[in-house]
Parts: structure tokens; sequence; C-alpha cells
């Protein structure tokens, strides 16, 4: 098990970039649209997810009552906001002090209590939490198989680990590089091929720290669509783990 007072998984030429662009995450037609077109894909799939984990029901408008959840590099709180409507109490943490200072603004008018760190996983000296997500931001860290270890460390025994990430393909080479940069759909530099993973490496670095990969599902995108849940994980995917060692139920 990895230690908390362990080597940074932060790169600065990521928080540089992001911070950059940290004044405008909440706006749906600026840098950050395309994210704003993704979450109700990724919402969708973590309703589904919990409900199924912890047998919950699917007309609850708050089923994370009572329960923790932790969105590692949480941006300015696309993610955290939604996870507190529904009831959790949320931890935000993100290694831009930015991007930080914009998700405690929103919040505040928002009127939900998010806890917002500036920092990465690695720092957190607390219980392990029922949800952890971390959704498009394996790709920019230092050493994944590091950061999982930590996102692994945060999960409680009878928890879940959510993730999505792009996968390494030529598909996705051309959707989120040539096209969605090269069209200025995601500020340019965002995106770094060669640090995609595969759901196979992916898979691989929870089995090494763990976890139980329990589903697998690809994101598609479409101009006249969307974003929409596909079996096709070619361009990015969303991927569920949990504690091997886990209270029987």
């Amino acid at each position: 098990m990895a230690s908390n007072a362990d080597k940074s998984t932060i790169r600065p030429s990521e928080v540089e970039h992001f911070s950059a662009h940290a004044g405008d995450w909440w706006n749906p037609r600026g840098t950050s649209a395309m994210l704003h077109r993704l979450n109700p894909v990724r919402l969708a799939y973590i309703r589904e997810q919990v409900n199924a984990h912890w047998s919950l029901a699917h007309e609850d408008i708050r089923p994370l009552k009572g329960r923790r959840a932790l969105d590692v590099g949480c941006g300015a709180g696309l993610l955290c906001e939604p996870l507190a409507r529904l009831g959790a109490a949320v931890t935000g943490i993100d290694a831009t002090p930015a991007n930080i200072d914009v998700a405690r603004d929103h919040a505040g008018k928002s009127g939900l209590p998010v806890d917002y760190r500036a920092g990465s996983v690695e720092t957190l000296e607390e219980p392990p939490f029922d949800l952890v997500t971390c959704m498009e931001v394996i790709e920019h860290v230092e050493d994944p198989a590091h950061f999982i270890a930590h996102l692994a460390r945060m999960v409680r025994p009878d928890g879940l680990l959510l993730l999505s990430t792009p996968n390494r393909t030529a598909r996705s080479r051309l959707a989120m590089i040539t096209i969605g940069e090269g069209l200025n759909l995601v500020p340019k530099g965002t995106h770094d091929w060669q640090r995609f993973l595969k759901p196979d490496e992916l898979e691989a670095h929870l089995t090494a720290n763990g976890m139980e990969v329990i589903d697998r599902e690809g994101i598609g995108f479409r101009p006249d669509k969307g974003f929409f849940r596909s079996e096709d994980m070619a361009i990015n995917y969303l991927m569920t783990a949990r504690p091997v060692s886990r209270p029987a139920t």
C-alpha cells in the first residue's frame, strides 16, 4: 500500500495549462463546453452503478444521502455539485489552485457545501470514501500506476471507484486531438495521446492495487447526437471497480 508522504503525481505543465482556462469552467459555451456536454453521460453512468451496488431505488432523488464522495481532479466542480445534489457529502480535490478558487465560489453561490481542496490524492489524510470518482484525469497525471494506488487507498472496503479516460487508439487521436483540438472544440495542448491508457492497461493497474473491475462501457460521440454511452470503447470509456476484499452483502 502506498504511503501518503509519497512523490507527487502532479505534472506542473498540466497545472499551468488548466490555470489558463480556470475562469471559463462554468461557461457551457466556453473552453469547457465539451465537458458540459459529457457530464450528463457520466452522471447517468454513476447513478446506474451506485444504484446497482447499494440496491438503491431509481426514483430516490437523494440516493447518496449519508455517504461520502471524493472527486479527484474535480476541476471547478462540474461533477461535485451534482453529487452533492444527490445527497453525498462531497470532497473535491484538484491540482490547479485556480480551479479550486472557481469551484468554491460557484458552490457558495449555489448553496452547496462541497469541501474543496487544492492538491493531489496522495496528500489526503482521512478515512476512505464510499464513492471515489476520477473523470478525464488519469491521462494528465505523472505515473498513472502510482496515482491509481492512491485512488484505491481512498475507497472503503464496500465502496466504489469510477473512472473515465480516453483510449489510446488511432480513432481517439483523430477525434480528440486532430478534430477536437484542431477545431478548437477543446483548448490546444489539452491532450497528449501517448498518455492515454487502453482499458486493459487501466484494469491491470486497478487489479495490482486490490481492485476488481466490475463494469466497462464506452463513450461515443456524433456531431448530431453529442456524447452517448456505447459498447464501443475506441475513443473514450468508463470503468467501475470495487475492492476485492469487501464484506459480504
